[in-house]
């Protein structure tokens, strides 16, 4: 009984201890050891997954977020398993007892003093969390992180790549590659941002479980990025080494180019997203003018909308016309109404990015009509 106080106070007093922090070499979740306390969890009764580490490794540091999703999976189940981590740099001698020459070295100690495993896996938590499994009877699964990044195999990729309408970015990672998980949370974001952009797809392959794929397209390296711009054809024909910068910010904009779309890394969308130069004139002169002069100014519009060439195009066009359309037919000041009433809505809590990019789009073309530009004769028609 004073045996097992003992091992539940220095079980509180590790876990108190492995807050991480600043250190990105020390998740939170995972019990942080030292000589002191080491035999009391690692040999004992209870079996133990053990990271050795160093504080200043970069690769230790590209491990933390996925050793602490392993921590926390596994961390209902310490009677069966203890996850932790010892800071070898700090203890020498205490990694060197167990053949420590680099870091990160992950290494499975059974319960009872056997001899430690040295573990050879894939160094991403669904990886580990498996091995952990199979030596104790486990059946843990890590929970996956929401993405906005589409995940493609070889089944879905020509699916997808299929699809003339829409500008795809691909990501061929490895999941062990540091560049890769630097890269991630970026990645991420520029996913999140073109969310329900209809033109526009953000997907990444694994392409070390994939080689295939990576090998189909010259993938030599990780990660590697490549384009693949609407229209029709084999993506073997469309495929282009996408060599823009790998910020955030870089991405966005390069696939607003490319793309058409108007999006704002951030997940809103440009100021001026929505809006055409030429029917911003008209606006203006249709919100300026009287009855009988609005009805000439929509059919000005509507003939300029039948001569515009691609859908993106129109579709902005046809926007406008819209406007014009509910202003005539009995609606007093449609175009303020409606901007309050979507205003209204973009303050509201819970909306999508989607929405908020749809619904700021059109606010945008409702501005051309309410707050419209001095004339400049630019853009008129």
């Amino acid at each position: 009984m004073a045996r097992a106080l003992l091992a539940l106070s220095l079980l509180a007093l590790a876990r108190a201890d492995s807050g991480g922090g600043a250190d990105a070499g020390v998740p939170d979740g995972v019990l942080a050891l030292e000589p002191a306390t080491f035999s009391s969890f690692v040999g004992a009764a209870t079996p133990a997954f053990v990271e050795f580490y160093a504080p200043w490794c970069g690769h230790c540091k590209n491990l933390a977020p996925e050793y602490a999703k392993v921590a926390a999976a596994f961390k209902a189940n310490s009677d069966a398993v203890v996850v932790a981590k010892v800071d070898a740099d700090a203890h020498k001698e205490l990694a060197g007892k167990y053949g420590v020459t680099g870091f990160p070295t992950l290494k499975w100690f059974p319960a009872g003093g056997a001899e430690p495993e040295a573990y050879e896996g894939e160094r991403s938590a669904e990886a580990i969390a498996e091995f952990i499994n199979a030596r104790t009877g486990l059946s843990k699964r890590i929970k996956a992180d929401p993405t906005h990044v589409l995940a493609l195999t070889p089944e879905t990729f020509d699916s997808v790549m299929g699809d003339a309408t829409t500008s795809k970015l691909v990501e061929f990672y490895a999941p062990w590659c540091g560049h890769c998980k630097q890269l991630a949370p970026t990645y991420e974001k520029v996913g999140a941002a073109f969310e329900g952009e209809a033109r526009v797809v953000v997907a990444k392959v694994d392409a070390d479980k994939h080689r295939s794929l990576g090998e189909r397209f010259g993938v030599t390296g990780f990660p590697t990025l490549k384009f693949f711009p609407a229209g029709a054809g084999k993506p073997e024909d469309l495929v282009e080494d996408y060599q823009g910068g790998r910020e955030g910010a870089d991405f966005v904009s390069f696939l607003n180019e490319r793309s058409g779309a108007e999006r704002t890394l951030e997940g809103g969308v440009t100021p001026t997203a929505g809006r055409v130069a030429a029917f911003d004139a008209l606006a203006a002169r249709f919100a300026a003018a009287d009855e009988a002069e609005r009805v000439k100014v929509l059919a000005l519009a509507r003939e300029a909308q039948a001569k515009l060439e691609g859908e993106p195009l129109k579709a902005k066009a046809e926007a406008y016309v819209r406007v014009m359309s509910k202003s005539l037919d009995g609606k007093g000041r449609y175009a303020h109404k409606e901007a309050t009433r979507v205003t209204g809505m973009l303050e509201s809590e819970g909306i999508t990015r989607a929405k908020k990019a749809e619904l700021a789009t059109k606010l945008n073309v409702l501005k051309a009509f309410t707050e419209p530009a001095a004339p400049s004769g630019e853009g008129e028609l």
